[in-house]
């Protein structure tokens, strides 16, 4: 599969569904068949990844305000990696496996964390002009110390029960 091709075999279909990380009960044997008409579709120069710009030409997608910051995430995919990137959005996915998949997306530097940083970038291309830079800030603050103290609250509750 490293070069698109027109010819799908059972045995690609079976490794596509070994890598998506999402199970394979997340996407179906129809689903890859049909993920690979569109990724064919998509890679342009037929060399078996599709780029960001490829991937941006899908107009559902370039519309999403999050499509910027997933981009990164998107160029240079090769077909498994487009299938099991498709698969968080599954209706098949669990709840914990789109958490996941959103923490990836969230994780700008790639560090297994996200930090105040990444978190005003995705506010910014999520707000555009419609919010100040300290505006966010405020916010995201907010944010922070309610989810701050909620977590106390129920660690004393379950400390002194």
């Amino acid at each position: 599969m490293g070069n698109t091709s027109s010819i799908l075999t059972q045995y690609d279909i079976e490794e596509v569904q070994g890598h998506c990380t999402h199970a394979c009960e997340a996407v179906s044997q129809q689903d890859i068949v049909s993920l690979y008409n569109h990724f064919c579709q998509l890679d342009r120069n037929r060399n078996g990844f599709i780029s960001s710009d490829e991937f941006l030409s899908v107009p559902e997608f370039a519309v999403n305000p999050l499509s910027q910051v997933s981009s990164q995430m998107l160029d240079g995919l090769n077909f498994k990696e487009f299938v099991a990137f498709l698969s968080a959005f599954s209706s098949r996915t669990t709840l914990q496996q789109k958490i996941e998949f959103m923490f990836k997306v969230y994780d700008l530097e790639c560090n297994e964390k996200v930090n105040f940083k990444d978190l005003m970038s995705v506010l910014r291309d999520l707000t555009g002009s419609f919010m100040t830079e300290q505006q966010r800030e405020v916010r995201l603050l907010r944010a922070a110390g309610s989810l701050y103290f909620f977590e106390s609250y129920f660690l004393c509750r379950y400390y002194l029960s």
